[in-house]
């Protein structure tokens, strides 16, 4: 009895809030795709009635707002019942996001490491290197997108690099802020100890400032993993790519196609959402052998 109590505290929080937004969905569908339902009763000279009308809402070809069924639909049609290799499959057009995702990100990750601890050891570095990172965070990644893409196209590079490129750009802005403040939270009492056992700073660094910086990495790194895979698809739309996530957003936004751009929008956040899990396990299983309480 008490596992099934403590099973559904755990997940009674999330299937309620779950059914408060497929509720929410489903009455704004009928909400949005209503006036074509209408619209199309008076072209036909005919009237319906509000149970008609609700009904016509759920199975509209191209709705305003496509009902959860529609692109649960979607979904099941693209993953299940299409090949792997299909280029209609939306688990191929995952792989493809995933892979400049997890590259970018992997990119990013180093790249925040690198600038945190330079900025945490070095005076200048820390005056001049973390304004500039502030300040890039400040340029709209849609705007900055396709001049990545040109110039690196100018110099021969496209493909997957392009679009990691960009998802670095999202990624290591976290990274740098949560590592930063991670090596700074020893406090004064044991950063005074270690210059009391004249321990060089290397001694510092990986004893005391990296094992008490894991709790602020892992949060970043989470944070940076979702931001990447933005990176990712962003970076799909201005190429006029035909292949990823992005892809099918943009195809399906020139056709009008919107319970595939809703399904592939499903499908990025679950993805998403499997990324900040993978990396929240490695985090228990990294903070427990450390002897960190999480």
């Amino acid at each position: 009895m008490n596992k099934i109590r403590d099973f559904w505290n755990l997940v009674g929080p999330i299937f309620t809030i779950l059914l408060i937004i497929t509720a929410i969905w489903y009455a704004s569908a009928v909400w949005l795709n209503s006036a074509w339902a209408y619209d199309k009763a008076k072209r036909a000279n005919v009237s319906i009635s509000f149970s008609e009308m609700v009904s016509d809402t759920m199975i509209q070809e191209k709705p305003l707002l496509p009902s959860p069924h529609q692109v649960i639909k979607e979904i099941y049609k693209t993953t299940v019942l299409k090949k792997v290799t299909s280029k209609r499959s939306l688990i191929w057009h995952g792989w493809i996001t995933l892979s400049a995702t997890l590259l970018g990100f992997a990119f990013g990750t180093a790249l925040g490491i690198i600038l945190a601890v330079g900025i945490v050891f070095s005076k200048s570095m820390d005056m001049s290197v973390m304004p500039w990172v502030i300040t890039s965070q400040t340029i709209p990644i849609l705007a900055i997108a396709p001049m990545i893409i040109v110039v690196l196209n100018a110099v021969g590079v496209s493909g997957l690099l392009p679009k990691a490129i960009i998802s670095m750009y999202l990624s290591f802005f976290p990274v740098v802020v949560g590592m930063v403040k991670g090596l700074r939270s020893p406090d004064q009492m044991q950063l005074d100890q270690m210059r009391t056992w004249s321990a060089p700073k290397t001694t510092s660094f990986w004893k005391l400032r990296l094992p008490s910086s894991m709790p602020y990495l892992f949060a970043s790194l989470k944070i940076g993993v979702a931001a990447s895979l933005v990176g990712a698809i962003v970076g799909e739309l201005p190429t006029g790519a035909v292949a990823g996530l992005g892809a099918r957003l943009l195809a399906g936004s020139y056709y009008g196609q919107t319970i595939q751009i809703w399904s592939a929008l499903i499908c990025a956040a679950i993805l998403a959402a499997s990324l900040v899990a993978i990396i929240g396990v490695i985090e228990r299983i990294t903070l427990r052998k450390m002897g960190i309480q999480i």
